[in-house]
């Protein structure tokens, strides 16, 4: 199977209208710059987004939001974006607020093939509103569905053509969960190599869980909030 794509508009060309994706990173660390670019750039619209955070008003999911194209967000944090806020206010967005630890277990359970997980947060709160409690050893849990995405894209340090990938220092974060979780899974790399360079015991996601990867190009690596000694 050729894994291999010549660019992230040539690996997204199939994402339709009312697609749900899952977007790898933690603020703006590790995000998928040239998809959501290509996403912006190809005006998909009434998109599902499952992601830590919606990015910031002029970089990462913070771009979708200004076209409009996001219908539904389903994060743990979205305190950076203005334009996420006055959507969410006037209603014109749907949101899923939701705790980062359940956030992350529901990607790893779609990954392990797991249709459901308990957890013990958000019992009591409203995020257990319509949700299942069931008591275990006397301990009240939560009844979280695994995510369902039609999508995952991920960003990586390095990767090779069989899809093996390694991220690099804290853009670790959500990758690797949400690489194996998506239905078609979409890697960006910073370095792409012949399969077999890479060595086994350092990669982080292997080949199987990946099915398109390029090399991305024009890489920003945006900070979210630089602050510096005046």
């Amino acid at each position: 199977m050729n894994k291999l794509f010549n660019n992230a508009t040539h690996a997204v060309e199939d994402v339709q209208d009312g697609a749900v994706i899952m977007f790898g990173g933690f603020g703006l660390c590790g995000i998928p710059e040239n998809c959501i670019t290509a996403l912006v750039e190809k005006k998909v619209m009434n998109l599902t987004c499952i992601s830590n955070n919606a990015g910031v008003d002029d970089f990462g999911i913070g771009l979708m939001l200004h076209q409009k194209q996001v219908k539904k967000m389903i994060s743990s944090y979205v305190g950076e974006n203005a334009e996420f806020e006055r959507q969410l206010l006037s209603g014109e967005l749907d949101v899923e607020l939701i705790p980062q630890g359940t956030l992350a277990t529901r990607c790893m359970a779609a990954g392990y093939g797991l249709p459901a997980i308990f957890t013990p947060a958000g019992v009591g709160t409203e995020v257990a509103e319509g949700k299942e409690v069931r008591n275990f050893n006397g301990k009240d849990y939560l009844l979280e569905m695994a995510f369902d995405a039609d999508f995952a894209f991920v960003k990586a340090w390095k990767g090779d053509m069989m899809g093996n990938l390694i991220f690099k220092g804290t853009a670790r974060n959500f990758n690797p969960l949400m690489a194996m979780a998506g239905k078609i899974t979409i890697a960006e790399v910073e370095e792409l190599l012949p399969a077999g360079e890479l060595d086994p015991n350092e990669i982080h996601t292997p080949g199987i869980y990946v099915n398109r990867i390029f090399k991305g190009a024009n890489y920003q690596k945006r900070i979210e909030n630089l602050t510096v000694r005046k």
